[in-house]
Formats: C-alpha cells, sequence, structure tokens
C-alpha cells in the first residue's frame, strides 16, 4: 500500500508555531492537516485506509493535551467571553449606523463639529533592562478650552497591568474598566493571571468590533508577566502593536524628540524615570493640549509601583531652566549655553 505523511501545524496569528511553545491568547488556533512529501510538522506515517481513523484519533489527542497543558488560555478565555454578558448600545436610527461619523466628518455645514474632535494628551511607555516606564501628563481639553488639569490617564487594570488614556476619555476609561472587570474574572476563574498579550488581545478585539463607528482610543497595555516585561500600543481601529517605545497623544511629536535622543535599553531605574519625566515636561511646554502634572509608574517583575504621584510642570519648567543657567532676570542672553 502507498504511504504518504501526515502534518499537523497550527495557525497563529503571527504565524505558524509548536502550539506547546506558544505564549499570549493572541494565538488563535485552526487546526489543519496537510498532505505532503516536503513539509515541517509532527510527522507520522500512514497508509491511505488508517488515513482518516488516524487523523481523528490524533486531534483528538492534541485536544487533550491542550487541554490539560498548564499556562494554555484561549480555551478559558472563550469560555469567559462566552459567559460574560454583551453589552449593547443605542445605534444611531439609520441602516448603517457605522455611517454616522463619516457622513458628520465630510458634511459642508455646521453639523460637521459634531465629530470634529480636537484632542490634547500626551502618554509615553518605553522598556528597559529594569522593566517599563509609564509616564503622562493630566490636561483634559474641550477643543480649545481646558476642561480640567487634574486627569488620571494611568488607569490601575490589576496589580501587574496598567493601561493609559489619550483620545476621548470617556471611550478610554469605559472600555479600559471593563477590561479590568474581565481580567478579573479570568482570574477567579483560573487561579491565575491573564497575561499581557491576552489582555492587549481582548481590548483590540473589542475596539475592532467596533471600527468605524466612531472610538476615540489611543491606549498603551503594559505589564510584567511569565514571559517578561511587555508593551502594547491600541487605537480605536483595533490596531495592537507590540514595541519597546511608544508615546501617544497630541504632544507624542515632541515626547518622541527627547526619547529619540536619549533612550537606552541599559538605563537604570532612576534616568529612566527621569527620561520620562523630561520627555512629559518637553510635551506639555510645546504643546497646548497637555499640561497640568506628571505621573510617572515603574513596572518590574513584582508588579508596579507609582514614583511620581504629581509633579508640577510649571516647577519642572524652571527647574530645568535653572540647569540651563536660565533664572528669569533677563540677563539670560549673557550666560554661555554649553
Amino acid at each position: 500500500l502507498m504511504e504518504e505523511m501526515i502534518f499537523f501545524f497550527f495557525q497563529a496569528e503571527d504565524g505558524i508555531r509548536d502550539f506547546c511553545l506558544s505564549r499570549g491568547l493572541g494565538d488563535v488556533y485552526k487546526r489543519q492537516v496537510v498532505s505532503t512529501q516536503s513539509t515541517w510538522g509532527f510527522e507520522f506515517r500512514f497508509n491511505k485506509r488508517e488515513v482518516k481513523r488516524a487523523t481523528m484519533d490524533y486531534v483528538e489527542e492534541l485536544n487533550k493535551i491542550m487541554r490539560k497543558t498548564k499556562g494554555e488560555e484561549e480555551e478559558n478565555l472563550d469560555l469567559l467571553l462566552k459567559e460574560t454578558p454583551l453589552i449593547k448600545f443605542e445605534w444611531a436610527p439609520m441602516r448603517d449606523p457605522s455611517m454616522l461619523i463619516p457622513q458628520l466628518k465630510s458634511a459642508k455645514g455646521p453639523e460637521k463639529r459634531i465629530a470634529d474632535f480636537l484632542r490634547g494628551t500626551t502618554t509615553l511607555g518605553f522598556r528597559f533592562q529594569g522593566g517599563i516606564i509609564i509616564a503622562v501628563d493630566s490636561r483634559a481639553s474641550m477643543g480649545s478650552f481646558i476642561s480640567d488639569e487634574s486627569v488620571r490617564k494611568i488607569l490601575e487594570i490589576n496589580s501587574e497591568l496598567l493601561g493609559t488614556m489619550a483620545g476621548g476619555a470617556a471611550d478610554c476609561q469605559y472600555w479600559e474598566r471593563y477590561l479590568g472587570m474581565l481580567c478579573r474574572l479570568y482570574h477567579l476563574r483560573n487561579g491565575h493571571k491573564v497575561s499581557v498579550a491576552a489582555a492587549s488581545k481582548i481590548l483590540a478585539n473589542i475596539l475592532y468590533q467596533y471600527r468605524g463607528y466612531g472610538l476615540s482610543v489611543g491606549t498603551m497595555i503594559a505589564g510584567w508577566d511569565r514571559n517578561g516585561p511587555s508593551l502594547y500600543l491600541l487605537d480605536g481601529e483595533g490596531l495592537r502593536i507590540k514595541g519597546d517605545v511608544f508615546s501617544v497623544g497630541s504632544g507624542s511629536t515632541f515626547a518622541y524628540g527627547v526619547l529619540d535622543s536619549h533612550y537606552r535599553k541599559d538605563l537604570t531605574v532612576e534616568e529612566a524615570v527621569d527620561l520620562g519625566v523630561r520627555a512629559i515636561y518637553h510635551a506639555t511646554h510645546r504643546d497646548a493640549g497637555s499640561g497640568g502634572v506628571c505621573r510617572v509608574y515603574h513596572i518590574h517583575e513584582r508588579g508596579w509601583t507609582k514614583i511620581h504621584e504629581g509633579l508640577d510642570v510649571n516647577a519642572l519648567h524652571w527647574k530645568y531652566a535653572e540647569e540651563k543657567g536660565f533664572v528669569g532676570d533677563g540677563n539670560e542672553a549673557k550666560v554661555p549655553v554649553v
């Protein structure tokens, strides 16, 4: 009887992986069976009479292994999402509610201002050898009007996870608190906390379902789990990117200028905190939509620590000016600047 090789592999979100080595809930597996003479995978030999029975038996065994493998989260996540009540909102009274925002933005009359959101903020996060630094300002604006100078733009999801706010305050607060509820339910049901990759994927999936409906979200999800420190950037359309340095908000270009000049992977904790503070200060100095106070958190292997509850950026301005020799006495032009 002719023999052929049957290979089993799993399709993950970022390529083909061995299911035993996968990390995070971002890996959504699709079981596939491929008949070929030249590929890679779990190799077994069957004659054609036994292919169907062996395939079914092997897939069943793989299912048992996956259910028993410690740290596997996708099955538990599916159960969590199925048992969580669906959230229902009132949609715009039109055939396709997702077209409301695009139509308002393209309107010629005064109704265009309804969807003309003017945002202002600066948030940043970066990885270094000691973990992750998250730094934000505290100003909330409504167009050209400063509505609040004491907004907390770092949301404490759990003892190992932090989220940041940029964009619409209501959208960010609501969905990140909802994410916190899902993470807590997962912890209670499974006895261990959800990974950073999984938490970010949950939020990205939620935001993706509402793409086109006008959500204003620019957030970072950061934390430390069994895979080490992780930092993810998400937006209101469901974009999800893992990286080492991110800044979000109207002042992000100024913050990136400082980060690009002084960021190193081997920073000490003190140097990293100072870099985060300086980047936020320079953003608040140049961007009218950013201001208030600077808050800084440090994420490490034991969780997170609040480093600065609120550094007044006005005080920081004079502190850094004095370092440069600018003391406000009118004689700065005579002081040599190095």
